[in-house]
């Protein structure tokens, strides 16, 4: 308990230094934060105003949304400093980290991504994608809630990160709806339209379409392949049904559609290493850029037929009964599918022999033909009950939770290393160098998860309250991989093997599909509880101050990939945090202003390290997951919103964050390794801060609403900026590219509602608009082949956007 309170004063005290200096967000929706417009949000499963959770939020609306362009998961991370993306593979393919608890590879997700209180269907893929990161999710919402912390009692899936909430808007009564159309450049078309219909005083629908498109950013120099890459198009489709059975009975379901087929990312060349074998080819490449004279956004694609295909469907039905004045039995269920196909060069490497043609591809990913990179069906039931005693001073929740999600077939993808392949697809390579080969594993891959959970709030006065809750959860990952080979021993000739030899005899095998022989199979298992107890005290009524412990916990995996790193344990932290939320009206200024600090206790935090093989290995090297010892994680945020003489609004957040990692338990390499890999290398290290962890980091949005009469409609400007620090990316590769470097970033927004008192709304926004130049990732392959690369940011983009709305 001593430890807890010396905690506890520190984050005190460090918050009361920074409270007179740290703007912050999260939005109004429609009205002042002390009356009834107050913000709702839906963070413990019930709808509250944020002044009265004692959680950090960041909420953002459709208008704020729409002002500031949130297109996809990227977006959003751009305007919530407590959020950050890790894109290494692409935004398509991006997964969200909070406070310093990164996804890498084949981990579970470490911050959960909940529509309408269901998770996002699982992707089950090799590498990041799916779960809920990605585009035709953020249209037509009546929220986004970013919870900062574990969130591992009410929610279904464990994480330690946080959880994004994702809160559609619902029918309703009232026939309405709107259609808005949206140019700029780049090329950029995106139409969306939405239709409420009220069929009957209990039978209401809602149908919503959003389509864009829009030409990429990156400039193809190669004759290779599309032109452009970092091009957007997407479809999205959503039908909501709300069904009022009787008065105390009420069923609704939602159907959600979105098809995302692009041209994908291709990494720009960085740097090259002189010491490396390849540092002819690499630096070649980049000699070659420098002669040209290529802009930032000039990239070198060696991938024919490149495509990131992303289709997921998911339909959620939700059964609400009011038993009783005091009792609401809930029932959730969802199903939902994802599938993705995928093609792209990994290291956006050109290497060229002297005569100008093309030698080798270093690492290239495509699907095998007839099989997905991903394809996986997820299903969840939730049974929960909600009471409260006869006064309210009690309320408590309870409910089982049981999540499957199971491949529906094989994965496969043809992953060629150190080949030349004018056409991967059909088994079209050479190897120049001897003993290369396509990796071609087959995979099936599947998660349970079962929970029991309880929570209740009991107010022993007005002004002092105390919440705790606790969950079980079992979790269970099974991993079957075919770790399957296809060689070149002469041209035209093409020979099958197994390609596992610390777990499958080397078999060779007759046909290309014939993978059977080659199957392993893992199982991680973890069950833990997580816990919560918080104490709120209101000393007046617009100010509430709270102490809350949390235990998260992230579970276990399994990559068969990974040979003799095939599984990995799951991941706890305890958080201790000290809050403070106030509400204020002061003459003509009105508004919010919370505050909170935080400490995390992480322990055998899930980080991947790249695997460097011996010189005589059979394997090529590659990445694990380790489960890699202590890290402290502290800091400071703030979430503000002012409005001044109901014309200037002033809306800002601010992070503070402090990583480091206190152990590190690298695998020592013992005598089944040393012939396997020569050394293993993690992407952090004793002493230095965590991943995608950047110390500052703010943003501030200005709104002036022109004071008009209502005959000429509603003139709104306003203008964000962000500021980030630099942060670690990878301590794997060498020391010049292993952190990104500080941002500041611009955008710019202008609005005319009601135009003339008309049902036209016309909009404009600019997106980055000093152009600043930035990497937000690295690839980590300097030391094994001889360059690094990364993916490289949206340049400067604009638009315009004209709605009309109809109906009530």
């Amino acid at each position: 308990m001593r430890v807890i309170a010396n905690r506890c004063a520190i984050l005190a005290a460090t918050a009361m230094c920074v409270v007179l200096t740290s703007p912050a967000v999260a939005q109004e929706t429609g009205g002042d934060a002390v009356g009834s417009g107050a913000i709702i949000v839906t963070a413990r499963r019930m709808e509250e105003r944020l002044q009265d959770v004692p959680i950090s939020i960041t909420v953002y609306d459709q208008e704020d949304i729409s002002k500031r362009n949130i297109v996809n998961s990227g977006d959003l991370a751009t305007y919530t400093p407590s959020l950050s993306l890790n894109s290494r593979f692409g935004p398509e393919k991006a997964s969200f980290a909070i406070r310093g608890f990164v996804q890498d590879l084949a981990t579970q997700p470490s911050v959960g991504v909940y529509f309408a209180d269901v998770v996002a269907p699982r992707s089950g893929g090799s590498t990041t994608s799916g779960n809920g990161v990605g585009v035709g999710q953020l249209f037509d919402l009546q929220s986004v809630q970013v919870l900062k912390g574990p969130q591992g009692t009410l929610f279904g899936r464990n994480t330690t990160g946080g959880a994004v909430l994702l809160v559609p808007r619902k029918p309703t009564g009232q026939l309405e709806g709107y259609i808005e159309g949206s140019l700029g450049d780049y090329d950029l078309r995106r139409v969306q339209a939405v239709v409420n219909l009220p069929l009957a005083d209990t039978f209401k629908v809602r149908l919503g379409v959003d389509r864009m498109k829009r030409e990429g950013y990156l400039d193809n120099q190669t004759d290779i392949g599309p032109s452009h890459f970092g091009d957007v198009d997407y479809i999205a489709a959503r039908l909501s049904v709300l069904a009022e059975l009787t008065p105390d009975l009420e069923n609704y379901t939602i159907a959600n559609y979105t098809l995302s087929d692009n041209n994908g990312i291709v990494p720009k060349v960085l740097g090259c290493n002189e010491a490396s074998p390849f540092a002819p080819f690499a630096c070649g490449q980049v000699t070659r850029q420098e002669a040209r004279g290529d802009g930032f956004w000039d990239i070198e694609n060696t991938e024919t037929d490149p495509k990131i295909r992303m289709e997921s469907w998911q339909v959620i039905n939700t059964t609400t009964w009011l038993a009783s004045d005091s009792l609401t039995i809930k029932n959730i269920a969802s199903y939902g599918e994802f599938r993705e196909t995928a093609r792209l060069t990994l290291e956006g490497e050109a290497f060229l022999l002297p005569n100008g043609t093309p030698f080798i591809e270093v690492i290239r990913l495509n699907n095998t033909p007839g099989y997905f990179n991903s394809i996986q069906s997820t299903w969840t039931e939730e049974l929960q009950f909600q009471g409260q005693t006869s006064n309210g001073s009690f309320r408590w929740q309870a409910g089982g939770y049981y999540e499957a999600s199971d491949p529906m077939g094989f994965t496969s993808q043809s992953t060629s290393v150190l080949l030349r392949c004018p056409d991967l697809q059909a088994l079209q390579c050479i190897d120049l160098i001897g003993g290369r080969n396509i990796s071609r594993p087959y995979q099936k891959t599947w998660f349970r998860s079962r929970g029991l959970y309880a929570q209740g709030t009991y107010e022993f006065t007005d002004q002092l309250a105390v919440t705790a809750g606790a969950r079980y959860t079992w979790d269970r990952m099974t991993h079957r991989y075919d770790q399957f080979a296809i060689f070149f021993p002469a041209p035209g000739q093409l020979e099958y093997r197994c390609t596992n030899p610390v777990r499958v005899p080397d078999t060779t095998v007759t046909a290309p599909d014939d993978h059977f022989p080659c199957a392993v199979k893992f199982t991680a298992k973890s069950d833990k509880p997580t816990w919560m107890i918080d104490v709120e005290y209101k000393p007046i009524p617009d100010v509430m101050l709270y102490a809350k412990w949390a235990r998260g916990y992230r579970a276990g995996g399994a990559a068969s990939a990974n040979i003799l790193f095939e599984t990995w344990e799951p991941e706890k932290v305890d958080t201790y945090e000290v809050g403070a939320k106030t509400s204020f009206r002061a003459g003509p200024a009105r508004g919010y202003f919370n505050l909170t600090g935080f400490y995390n206790d992480f322990r055998d935090q899930q980080i991947q390290a790249t695997l460097i093989r011996a010189p005589t290995s059979p394997l090529v090297g590659g990445s694990a997951i380790i489960n890699a010892g202590k890290s402290r994680i502290w800091g400071v945020e703030v979430d503000t919103s002012v409005t001044l003489f109901d014309q200037l609004k002033l809306d800002g957040a601010y992070t503070y964050l402090n990583t480091k990692v206190l152990e590190l338990d690298v695998p020592v390499l013992g005598p089944e390794l040393v012939d396997i890999y020569s050394a293993i290398v993690p992407t952090a290290e004793v002493g230095s801060p965590l991943a995608l962890s950047p110390k500052n980091r703010f943003t501030i949005t200005g709104t002036y609403m022109v004071p008009l009469d209502d005959s000429i409609g509603d003139i709104s400007f306003g203008a964000t900026f962000v500021h980030t620090d630099e942060q670690v990316v990878s301590l794997a590769t060498a020391p010049q590219f292993q952190k990104l470097k500080p941002t500041d970033l611009l955008n710019l927004n202008a609005s005319w509602d009601s135009v003339m008192g008309s049902s036209f709304d016309l909009a404009f926004f600019m997106t980055n608009v000093t152009n600043e130049k930035y990497n937000v990732s690295v690839n980590n392959a300097f030391f094994s082949f001889g360059l690094e690369s990364g993916v490289i940011n949206e340049p400067r983009m604009y638009g315009l956007r004209l709605k009309y709305r109809f109906g009530s």
